[in-house]
């Protein structure tokens, strides 16, 4: 289940393939600030990240 972030709204998560350390990255990112800021790498901090392809996942509101 995701946790919502202060505000009430869900932020988007983003995965990239770190060139640098070639690991896989995982970040939570505004989609503001995934369209203006080159992000960088949380275990090496370099900015060489490509982003993967991943799929999604929605939360809807239950039925009783």
């Amino acid at each position: 289940m995701e946790r919502r972030e202060a505000g009430g709204s869900a932020m988007p998560r983003y995965e990239y393939h770190c060139e640098a350390c070639n690991r896989k990255v995982t970040l939570r990112l505004s989609v503001t600030q995934h369209e203006k800021a080159r992000p960088a790498c949380p275990k090496c901090g370099s900015k060489k990240l490509t982003q993967l392809i991943s799929s999604f996942l929605t939360q809807t509101s239950r039925k009783a």
